[in-house]
């Protein structure tokens, strides 16, 4: 299921593209994500490029958004440096934000053809790490 952008999804891509024009430098830092809590919050990260792969901006904000308590994301949006604008996420961190948050929105798209979609819609046919763990009783 594909939805319009709400004013909120505008302000988390604002709010990435503000972080990527003014923290991504060099061939380091190149990609920007800003993810929203379930209280609203928003958190930002920028990814840690290495020849080795390093982790990429979605997934450093997870690790960010934890820091900061915020152990709920309900939307994320990646945008590149140099004025590239969103940036869909990669098959890994597609398949990290299907494991961590089942119900996640991720913004997509550009200009006037912006989106927010499940993170499910983005894998289809995936493995959920989630359905091999048991309640704890």
């Amino acid at each position: 299921m594909t939805t319009q952008t709400r004013p909120a999804d505008q302000e988390l891509v604002e709010a990435a593209a503000h972080v990527a024009r003014t923290r991504c430098r060099g061939d380091n830092h190149t990609m920007a994500a800003a993810g929203r809590a379930r209280d609203g919050r928003i958190v930002t990260a920028v990814n840690a490029y290495h020849f080795t792969g390093g982790p990429c901006a979605e997934l450093v904000l997870i690790g960010a958004a934890a820091a900061q308590g915020a152990y709920e994301l309900d939307t994320i949006v990646a945008v590149g440096d140099r004025d590239r604008g969103i940036v869909p996420p990669c098959g890994r961190c597609r398949q990290v934000l299907l494991d961590y948050f089942p119900a996640i929105e991720v913004i997509v798209g550009e200009d006037d053809r912006v989106r927010s979609v499940p993170v499910a819609d983005l894998l289809p046919a995936s493995y959920v790490w989630a359905d091999h763990q048991l309640d704890a009783e």
